[in-house]
């Protein structure tokens, strides 16, 4: 059973292909260069890698403007060099997900042409049209303020297209049979090849059925079961891991009350509260999300995660919790995107401060779930905030002080790599971390180490201890007659907590996992605990001999 949900203790790791290291010396990175650094993902201890899309693509949206579902862009390399990745990263113990993009497709897929040359070709109705503009086509845009529509006349077709995003990328139409059977397919090949799972992007509007008619789309909800009893029928383990920016009342829905549904999901109403927390020292309105996302089945699981490779979207925050946020890490303009994000990476919102960095990832890694790291996190790279929209956050990995960052060898790299200021690659990067035992990645490595021994927090139920002071959150997890308790001092000045671990008499014991700073418990039962500014302290709660006190139900 533990090995099927083998998700509950991961540690996910997100990256492109085409930014992550170039052995074929054109200037993209490839998945040449990607096996000849999963001996490095393997030593950092990430147990599945997760690909944004490689597929064929004219790269209008770094890929995410699918040409042809059943091949590897030339510029990443071959299937052949794909089915090598696969077969590398399973001898190391890791797994593989991609991006699974079918909300639309490119404007260039042979799909898309075919339907808009003739109206009675087969393919006309995978794709949503209108005889006449709609009028509503100049509301709900993905990305407002650059993208001005959602629906454009095709001058071939003589009739307009629903596009949800960009005007290159036209929605198909989930609501033909056809097409459902068609991306059935495109999971099944991929399996196949050797991947593990999928990334779903945009689940909401896959499973619109009306999306471009109606204001509030009827949602498809037993599509999701389908695709998941596909998958799990070709491969027993694969996994959904899903994109929705939904409520938390809705979550239900997407995981099946039966958790017949999405296996994983990001957990966006928790993000955008921990940013609050840093933001304001108050962890009131996390702790009321940890709340409201706690139910779940028990084959399912939340993906934590601080920065991925979108903006950072605070549109479900409260408007004055939005504009403390704004003015904390991203108080220009040029730092703002879309009217509800961030486009920055985590460092130069933190202001690359040491102690700050540390509590934001010890909270990724001790939140209910399970933690998804973007390349470059480890070492705490930088943005280019001269490149437009979200691409700031999309540049090359930083693998050492050589030229380009030691990402390729050609003269003109392919991708953006950072050069100047404090996160340029001189200053930034693997081999310079390598070498300094105190250095963000070997920190890094060692939490991620220690996160892996403590199941509890995958598998176990939480509880929010009060602390009387808001600045500090306090999580125990209970798991199979073992528990930990996990402390974060938001605040920048140190605080004194007096708090009761539990009941037992287990809990009058804690040990420090991480710096030794053992406390026992007062008569009264209570820890008395001095929290640095944006302290955090990993506690085993009871002695070391938990392992022998584990119980195997």
């Amino acid at each position: 059973m533990i090995d099927d949900l083998w998700y509950k203790n991961a540690v996910f790791y997100s990256l492109s292909v085409g930014s992550f290291m170039d052995a074929n010396g054109d200037g993209i990175g490839d998945f040449q260069g990607l096996m000849r650094r999963l001996d490095y993902l393997q030593g950092l201890g990430v147990t599945a890698v997760w690909l944004t899309p490689f597929q064929p693509s004219p790269r209008q949206d770094h890929g995410y403007d699918v040409s042809d579902y059943y091949n590897v862009d030339p510029w990443y390399g071959t299937l052949g060099d794909f089915v090598e990745f696969t077969h590398a990263a399973k001898q190391r113990g890791m797994r593989v997900l991609i991006d699974l993009v079918v909300n639309h497709t490119s404007n260039q897929h042979p799909w898309f042409q075919a339907a808009r040359k003739d109206p009675d070709s087969p393919y006309r109705d995978w794709y949503v049209w209108s005889d006449k503009k709609p009028p509503h086509a100049d509301t709900g845009m993905v990305f407002p303020g650059v993208q001005e529509t959602t629906w454009t006349y095709d001058e071939v077709a003589k009739a307009w297209y629903f596009h949800r995003f960009y005007e290159f990328q036209p929605d198909l139409n989930m609501a033909n049979p056809r097409v459902q059977a068609e991306i059935l397919k495109v999971i099944g090949f991929w399996v196949q090849l050797g991947v593990n799972g999928f990334r779903m992007d945009a689940v909401p509007f896959v499973i619109a059925a009306d999306s471009a008619v109606a204001p509030e789309p009827k949602l498809q909800f037993e599509m999701l079961r389908m695709f998941r009893e596909f998958l799990q029928w070709r491969q027993g383990d694969a996994i959904f891991l899903a994109e929705a920016n939904v409520l938390p009342k809705e979550n239900v829905e997407y995981f099946g009350a039966d958790g017949d549904r999405l296996q994983m999901m990001f957990n966006f109403p928790v993000n955008q509260r921990l940013y609050y927390a840093l933001a304001s020292a108050d962890s009131r309105p996390l702790v009321k999300a940890l709340k409201d996302t706690r139910s779940l089945p028990a084959n399912a699981q939340w993906g934590q995660f601080l920065r991925n490779h979108d903006e950072l979207d605070l549109g479900r925050l409260e408007e004055e919790q939005r504009q403390t946020v704004f003015q904390a890490f991203g108080p220009n303009e040029i730092d703002q995107l879309y009217g509800r994000g961030i486009r920055r990476r985590l460092a130069p919102m933190l202001e690359g401060d040491r102690r700050r960095l540390e509590l934001a990832y010890s909270l990724l890694f001790t939140l209910p779930g399970t933690p998804v790291l973007r390349y470059g996190d480890e070492i705490g790279m930088g943005d280019d905030l001269s490149l437009p929209e979200r691409d700031c956050v999309r540049t090359a990995m930083q693998w050492s002080d050589e030229p380009h960052g030691g990402f390729t060898k050609a003269d003109r790299p392919g991708k953006p790599v950072i050069a100047e200021g404090p996160y340029g690659y001189e200053h930034v990067n693997v081999a310079e971390q390598h070498r300094k035992p105190n250095s963000f990645m070997n920190w890094m490595e060692r939490i991620i180490r220690m996160r892996k021994e403590m199941p509890e927090i995958g598998w176990g139920d939480f509880t929010v201890l009060p602390t009387r002071n808001p600045a500090v959150l306090a999580l125990r997890y209970d798991w199979r007659n073992n528990a930990v308790l996990i402390i974060h001092n938001f605040a920048h000045r140190p605080l004194e907590i007096r708090i009761k671990a539990g009941d037992d008499e287990q809990s009058r014991l804690l040990i420090d996992l991480l710096d030794g700073q053992h406390s026992e418990a007062d008569e009264s039962g209570r820890h008395l605990l001095l929290l640095e500014g944006y302290g955090y302290r990993w506690y085993r709660v009871g002695g070391l001999d938990y392992l022998l006190r584990r119980t195997e139900i």
